[in-house]
């Protein structure tokens, strides 16, 4: 048995939620929000309490992945998500450029200008070295995380990128001199 599917989602008095062919629609304080439900799993709300439930083993797969959609759902509309990056280097640096724009300096001969998607928005430090994204999706924050962090990866021998607030690196040891 999915052991994640058969935990209960707490709906919070602020949250409501539509299930429609396919889909289930969470409303909340921050916004809407859709999650995929594969046929053969249905939503059972008692005192506040909803369930995932699924009809035989035969969506067992999927039992726990609806529930986790569900779940990120519900927080994402609730308390919304957010991730952090760190930009690290001599010289790099975050800046906005208007309110759908962000413009990295990361050592290359340009700027790189990016573009942020409609549901996220992106506050940046004084100090111009710290991002925090955040949404109501949890798939597209993460998503737009990643896409920045891809833009310069950290390097593993200096230590210079864009990575995550709470990502450890282990830094490589250069070449040694020649005797």
């Amino acid at each position: 048995m999915s052991r994640i599917g058969l935990k209960p989602i707490t709906l919070p008095k602020t949250v409501k939620y539509t299930v429609n062919e396919g889909n289930v629609l969470v409303e909340g304080p921050k916004g809407k929000v859709t999650a995929l439900i594969p046929a053969g799993i249905t939503l059972e709300e008692k005192d506040g309490i909803l369930n995932v439930v699924r009809e035989n083993d035969k969506q067992k797969a999927f039992h726990g992945l609806t529930r986790a959609l569900v779940f990120n759902a519900v927080e994402g509309v609730t308390n919304g998500w957010k991730k952090e990056l760190d930009v690290i280097g001599i010289g790099y640096r975050v800046e906005m450029k208007g309110t759908n724009t962000v413009v990295f300096t990361l050592g290359y001969s340009h700027v790189i200008e990016f573009p942020l998607p409609t549901g996220i928005s992106v506050t940046i430090d004084p100090k111009q070295t710290h991002v925090t994204v955040e949404g109501i999706d949890r798939q597209k924050v993460g998503q737009v995380a990643a896409d920045m962090r891809s833009l310069r990866k950290p390097d593993p021998y200096k230590n210079k990128g864009v990575r995550y607030s709470d990502e450890k690196l282990k830094k490589k040891v250069g070449k040694t001199g020649a005797k």
